[in-house]
């Protein structure tokens, strides 16, 4: 198998060190999708090559991974990910409501991304909310209780303020309502993209808030 362009230096000691906990290279393809992903802001087919030659699979192997699981985006998306879930509960509570208010604040709908590339609204299957029903997910920082005027404010929060990083406790403060329980611990670690926010695949930003 013949090797492809390298990755960025950090990315590549990520993938280094998430290979490593694993007996098998073959193990980590997972991990390894979602550095991709950080590193080209979506899995790319060069992205998926470079998986492929790290973990001695062939690519077609790595593709039929990464296009079963839909948070592993094949196509470019928005800075801001925005995820509504549509599952029964939050349909029961007007999730669908509070998708309709994302799509018509972004000025497109679900599965597309806005003209300036800010925002890519999406539904989605129950993201484990169900008690904070509406919920909603911001590249995967979780908000409970929307309602649809705020999920207007959130999307024009985003396209306004435009933030380098997104933090869950402090989105949840502005536009969420009732959640499913009080975390018992703050979060301090922000995401940094429109990918889950892993420490281990570099997708975080621990910012100091004291």
């Amino acid at each position: 198998m013949t090797d492809t362009a390298r990755w960025s230096e950090e990315s590549e000691a990520l993938a280094e060190s998430v290979m490593a906990k694993y007996p098998q290279k073959r193990s980590a393809l997972m991990p390894l999708l979602y550095i991709a992903m950080r590193e080209d802001g979506y899995l790319s087919e060069a992205g998926m090559r470079r998986v492929a030659d790290l973990v001695d699979l062939e690519p077609a192997q790595v593709s039929s991974v990464a296009s079963f699981y839909t948070m592993y985006k094949l196509e470019p998306v928005g800075k801001y990910l925005v995820s509504v879930c549509t599952s029964i509960s939050c349909w029961l509570l007007g999730g669908d409501e509070v998708l309709e208010a994302v799509e018509a604040s972004a000025g497109v709908p679900s599965g597309e991304t806005d003209e300036s590339g800010v925002i890519s609204p999406e539904h989605v299957e129950c993201i484990g909310a169900c008690g904070g029903a509406p919920a909603v997910q911001v590249n995967y920082e979780l908000i409970e209780g929307l309602t649809p005027k705020k999920a207007t404010e959130l999307v024009e929060w985003l396209n306004a303020a435009q933030p380098a990083t997104l933090n869950g406790d402090e989105m949840q403060a502005l536009f969420g309502g009732e959640r499913s329980f009080d975390w018992a611990i703050n979060e301090t670690n922000d995401a940094t993209g429109p990918y889950p926010a892993f420490q281990p695949h570099g997708t975080i930003a621990a910012l100091d808030r004291s």
